[in-house]
């Protein structure tokens, strides 16, 4: 369970990364993506910060992950700007793709009756043939 802390730490780690990935896209030339922190999770002892990225569309996500792992240092060195005065120690960095919004999308559709997960389902086709 996370303590208080690591909430207050993730909150100002999530507004601040935000505001760094946005410049970073802008000056990489990266126009036309959206990117958003949607998660932050803080280890408890706030050596370790684990950030989850959003990007639409999707298929630049692979490339836009790269992108920030390149410039890893120069984001945690302009955190650190941020954030000096409210922590001692400025957390690792450790980025990762959220894909929760492909994975809604894909309930989205099995919903709607584009594809019928039931019908496809191996398994309810083993028990038929039983």
């Amino acid at each position: 369970m996370e303590t208080t802390r690591q909430k207050k730490i993730a909150g100002i780690l999530q507004n601040d990364l935000a505001v760094l990935l946005l410049s970073l896209l802008k000056n990489s030339g990266k126009s036309n993506i959206l990117s958003s922190v949607t998660k932050v999770k803080v280890s408890p002892d706030l050596s370790l910060a684990k950030i989850y990225v959003s990007v639409f569309p999707v298929l630049h996500a692979d490339s836009i992950l790269k992108l920030i792992g390149k410039n890893k240092n120069s984001i945690r060195r302009s955190l650190g700007e941020l954030i000096k005065n409210q922590v001692r120690r400025i957390p690792d960095l450790a980025f990762y793709i959220d894909d929760s919004l492909e994975h809604i999308d894909k309930i989205e559709a099995a919903l709607k009756g584009v594809e019928d997960p039931i019908k496809n389902s191996t398994l309810l086709n083993k028990r038929k043939s039983i």
